[in-house]
């Protein structure tokens, strides 16, 4: 499991993370959301060991993550797999290069080894046999599927999703959304998502944690989300309910003028 404790952080005079605790059980869906600044991306960078807390610490299964030497830290490392917000991929490497490339540089595999990987990876994510095809040529949705694909290659315990819909039509979203809770029950993964899609919210998560003034001020299911009269989540949630009801609206229309 992951076990955040206490933890601080100050980038010069801001406080960005006051005191956040919260425990990710081993298995679940963790989704944690809250407005642009709050703190997200940040708590994310720390469980993986990119930034160092001031104060408190990340524990993953049980070791300390800002404790560990680099070699350690490359280690568990290997356990996590990483989706980053716009795919993060090399556009100068094939799409096949860019899957495979923690298991080349890493695990010291036979290129066979690694072409069945990826082949099998690709597949997974409703990807086949474009290993030749290079990033430029995909569309948005492909790049964030090539990239959960190379998220998967190590085949890791804990996989993390920076805004894995971003960017993106209602229609690839909700196949994104899909592909990451069907990735949970395959693989039996433990999953943290970022987001601030609320449809995507109430699709994957087991459970939810909304970030708020730099502290985890709500925890609960989808349903207790729902139901809460908090006033902050409140908010949060039907700006955003909002936000996406506009999207699908003028999707729909374009859809149709498309079809006239």
């Amino acid at each position: 499991m992951i076990e955040i404790t206490n933890l601080k952080k100050r980038f010069g005079s801001k406080e960005v993370l006051r005191g956040v605790t919260l425990r990710i059980d081993t298995g679940e869906t963790m989704v944690i959301i809250g407005r642009s600044g709050c703190g997200k991306s940040v708590l994310l960078k720390h469980i993986v060991g990119l930034l160092k807390p001031d104060e408190g610490d990340v524990k993953v299964d049980g070791q300390t993550i800002s404790k560990m030497s680099r070699a350690e830290l490359y280690k568990i490392r290997l356990k996590f797999g990483y989706l980053f917000q716009g795919a993060a991929l090399f556009d100068s490497m094939t799409v096949g290069e860019n899957v495979g490339l923690a298991l080349r540089e890493n695990l010291g595999l036979s290129e066979s080894e690694i072409h069945k990987i990826v082949a099998e990876k690709l597949a997974l994510v409703g990807l086949p046999n474009i290993e030749t095809m290079k990033p430029s040529e995909l569309s948005g949705g492909m790049r964030k599927r090539v990239g959960l694909a190379r998220a998967l290659a190590t085949n890791p315990e804990y996989i993390f999703y920076d805004e894995p819909t971003t960017g993106l039509d209602p229609i690839m979203s909700d196949a994104i959304d899909t592909l990451i809770k069907d990735l949970a029950q395959k693989l039996r993964v433990t999953s943290v998502v970022i987001t601030h899609d609320m449809q995507s919210v109430y699709k994957v998560a087991d459970r939810v944690a909304m970030m708020h003034d730099g502290k985890i001020h709500f925890l609960g299911t989808p349903k207790d989300l729902a139901e809460t009269q908090d006033a902050i989540v409140r908010n949060f949630v039907e700006r955003n309910s909002f936000h996406d009801v506009a999207i699908e609206s003028e999707m729909e229309r374009l859809q149709k003028s498309a079809t006239r």
